[in-house]
């Protein structure tokens, strides 16, 4: 069985959620440090231009966004299971929610200029600027807009009593009763405005939000030991893709099996993949490509959040 090998960096908001999601599951995986502005080029050798943080890779086949690597987790290891039986959508829209719209503030709250002062105060001023631009490009060109932290701070006190009301009425020590996708997606925010003194309070001043997510982060990064990319990319080159999902190639826009195209992600982050279709599922798409430094690669893609083009 291939290693599970997590694409990332430390600061990460989605990474620590990937971590979390390996904790919970009690699983081993290989740790490779990414920078976290672009260029990426180990890791684009990989995902063929996917640069969102964090990337799966298990053998030659590569998870892009942490919607898709929690559903692959649970292929890992079906227990403890991230989707509670029965209440499966309620856990991955609400997850998906916290993952676009709390996350959207959180953001916006952390890059306010106190909390960045803060934040970014080891780092040199052409660091700094460096980091903005690259940031400035990554939200370039998708559906997500940049919220003003006048805004953020505006609404975030109704995001928070709502998810303090839940909590205190919920049966159970999690937002659903017992852990689900539900609470690793809302945990990564809050743990991103935990980093720095300045956004921390917005956590803390709501006590039953407080110790949830002291649980859930209780549930730590499972057991890692470190890879660099150099060797995650011979254990691209050195496996075979997985067989393909048994599941009937369903496209309701007409694509086809074996047709050349492009994939990118609508939000944010929308630099294009490019290479042959070879599945198209209710919930994943696979593409295969081909790299002189990663070899033949199948990279993993959601449906939801996700487009795919003719390549032309």
């Amino acid at each position: 069985m291939s290693e599970l090998i997590l694409h990332h960096y430390p600061t990460s908001p989605f990474a620590e959620k990937a971590r979390l999601l390996l904790g919970f599951k009690g699983l081993s995986w290989r740790s490779v440090n990414i920078p976290p502005m672009m260029p990426k080029p180990d890791l684009t050798a990989l995902t063929g231009g996917y640069r969102k943080t964090p990337v799966l890779q298990i053998g030659a086949d590569i998870y892009c966004d942490t919607a898709l690597i929690a559903r692959r987790l649970e292929q890992e290891k079906a227990t403890p299971s991230l989707f509670p039986e029965g209440r499966e959508m309620i856990a991955v829209s609400f997850a998906a929610w916290a993952d676009s719209v709390v996350f959207q503030h959180a953001v916006s709250l952390v890059f306010q200029p106190e909390s960045m002062a803060v934040r970014f105060a080891k780092l040199s001023p052409e660091a700094i600027k460096a980091f903005i631009a690259d940031r400035a490009g990554l939200f370039s060109g998708g559906s997500a807009s940049r919220l003003s932290a006048e805004q953020a701070k505006h609404q975030w006190p109704a995001i928070m009593a709502r998810l303090e009301q839940q909590l205190q009425r919920e049966e159970g020590d999690f937002l659903l009763g017992d852990p689900s996708i539900a609470d690793f997606a809302m945990a990564h925010p809050l743990w991103f405005l935990k980093g720095t003194p300045v956004t921390s309070p917005l956590v803390d001043a709501y006590p039953a939000v407080s110790a949830w997510l002291a649980q859930v982060l209780a549930f730590g990064h499972g057991a890692s030991s470190a890879m660099s990319s150099e060797e995650a990319l011979e254990v691209a080159r050195s496996a075979t893709p997985a067989v393909l999902p048994d599941e009937l190639f369903n496209d309701p826009n007409g694509f086809l099996a074996g047709q050349q195209v492009t994939i990118s992600a609508t939000d944010y982050g929308v630099d294009p993949v490019a290479g042959e279709l070879l599945f198209a599922g209710n919930e994943e798409l696979i593409l295969r490509r081909e790299d002189a430094r990663s070899g033949r690669v199948h990279v993993h893609f959601p449906r939801i959040g996700f487009k795919i083009f003719a390549k032309t």
